[in-house]
């Protein structure tokens, strides 16, 4: 087989499960087998393997012994970490963009912006559905707005690990009323050319997503140690220092 068929099945395999991964239809812990996938998408054993071996590398897959590949999770230690670099980069994106994005993108913004309050604007809920989608686009004109691909991959990338919580984000009540507050002071600081106000719309946009931690924490397999529900990635990462140093304690007292 020519390598660039053999690239194209391979990516054809990747973006399925990717696909799936994200729609939640394989979820955390799922076992994904190379027999099968070989026989689901007639390919030999090397386009599945690389199809593996390419969401390996975006964090989506993980291997376990005895099992094979599976659908990786995040451990709460490790969102709440990954929240608090997301909390910058977008941040960053957002200074960037006042600065650098062309004036097609600015009008692309707008457009993303009125399609964030069509979906708001759909009844009950505000259709949260639809309006996750329409955010998700807001963000990545911004990303592209920034005029710098590294860090516009490590956004997606990032986007992609975290896809559990996000994904009941604007379920939360009142999520979408003061999500659409936040991306008009957004949305302002970027057509304005303001990037100190740029960051900070952003940056207080991430923190404030709804309670996240509470959904990170709901989301997580049982068993995982967590703290109590808080509003921002600052103070959850707070509180998780807070608890691990009580265990700390805990087991000094124990072994006393």
């Amino acid at each position: 087989m020519p390598p660039s068929q053999r690239i194209n099945l391979s990516e054809k395999i990747r973006a399925a499960l990717e696909a799936e991964i994200t729609s939640g239809h394989l979820t955390a812990g799922s076992r994904i087998d190379e027999q099968e996938l070989m026989d689901r998408f007639e390919v030999s054993r090397t386009p599945a393997r690389e199809a593996l071996l390419q969401l390996m590398s975006a964090g989506l897959v993980t291997t376990m012994p005895r099992q094979g590949a599976v659908v990786a999770s995040l451990s709460l230690p490790e969102y709440v970490a990954m929240l608090e670099i997301l909390m910058e980069l977008e941040g960053l994106a957002a200074r960037l963009s006042a600065r650098r994005m062309p004036a097609v993108q600015r009008r692309l913004l707008e457009q993303a912006d009125q399609e964030c309050r069509d979906a708001a604007a759909k009844g009950a809920k505000g259709d949260a559905e639809l309006y996750g989608i329409a955010n998700r686009r807001f963000h990545e004109i911004i990303y592209d707005g920034s005029l710098n691909e590294v860090l516009a991959r490590q956004l997606r990338a990032m986007r992609l690990r975290m896809r559990h919580p996000q994904r009941t984000l604007f379920d939360r009540p009142g999520r979408i009323r003061n999500s659409l507050v936040e991306h008009k002071q957004v949305l302002e600081a970027i057509l304005n050319g303001d990037e100190d106000a740029a960051y900070r719309a952003m940056t207080g946009h991430i923190s404030s997503g709804g309670n996240v931690y509470a959904d990170a924490i709901a989301s997580m397999p049982h068993g995982v140690p967590v703290a109590a529900p808080v509003a921002t990635p600052e103070v959850a990462a707070d509180a998780l220092a807070v608890t691990r140093h009580a265990a700390g304690k805990k087991k000094t007292t124990s072994k006393a």
